[in-house]
């Protein structure tokens, strides 16, 4: 199935960066009046977002042009599909005001992706990116954790906790505590890409309550 077709009551609950957003919101897992997507959250107000695909991607296909539509109507402009995506149709979308563009991204090497997250930043007349994987669990997760702490100032400890709350329970090859580390370990801030305190306000969560991680 494709996506419900979003209307032009939308896109400002996408782009506003507005700041504020309260934990249960990085926790949430709704697919915020989008068909074909599961677990859609925010990371950072109006700038970026983190989903996965309804039933996972069995055929690596990715999303399909009628989804990309759906979301290019609501002023995203470019969306990522992390470490998957073989058989995926990447390019660029229009949708007369707006156009998207959907490529491939890695959680591994994820220097580019970043820097792009902070053009946006540095941009608001930019629509938002959103990050997405399979399930919307590992890959995902992980990118928007060290989003948090490069954009956000969060501790490394303080986005492994968040990761481990938003993957729901899904198991990890190796034990998750081990998987997330692997993927942190070298992981430093730039400090070029730190945003300034206003904008950090504007765009930034609140910390949820971190429980102690589970392997």
């Amino acid at each position: 199935g494709g996506f419900a077709t979003a209307d032009e009551t939308v896109a400002p609950r996408f782009t506003a960066r507005s700041g504020g957003l309260a934990p249960e919101a990085l926790l949430a897992q709704g697919g915020v009046g989008f068909a074909g997507l599961a677990k859609v959250r925010p990371v950072l107000a109006g700038v970026l977002y983190r989903a996965g695909i309804a039933n996972g991607d069995p055929r690596h296909k990715g999303l399909g042009q009628a989804q990309l539509q759906a979301l290019c109507t609501a002023d995203f402009s470019r969306v990522v599909y992390l470490d998957d995506g073989r058989r995926a149709r990447f390019g660029t979308t229009d949708c007369g005001k707006n156009s998207l563009v959907y490529a491939k991204g890695s959680s591994t090497k994820p220097s580019a992706l970043l820097r792009r997250i902070g053009e946006l930043i540095d941009d608001p007349d930019q629509g938002p990116l959103l990050l997405h994987c399979d399930w919307g669990v590992h890959s995902s997760g992980v990118v928007a954790a060290m989003a948090l702490v490069q954009f956000c100032g969060w501790s490394a400890d303080e986005a492994k906790a968040y990761w481990q709350q938003t993957r729901d329970g899904a198991p990890c090859k190796g034990g998750c505590e081990a998987w997330i580390d692997a993927r942190f370990r070298g992981f430093t801030a730039r400090p070029d890409l730190v945003p300034n305190a206003a904008t950090q306000a504007r765009l930034c969560p609140a910390r949820p309550q971190s429980p102690a991680a589970t392997p």
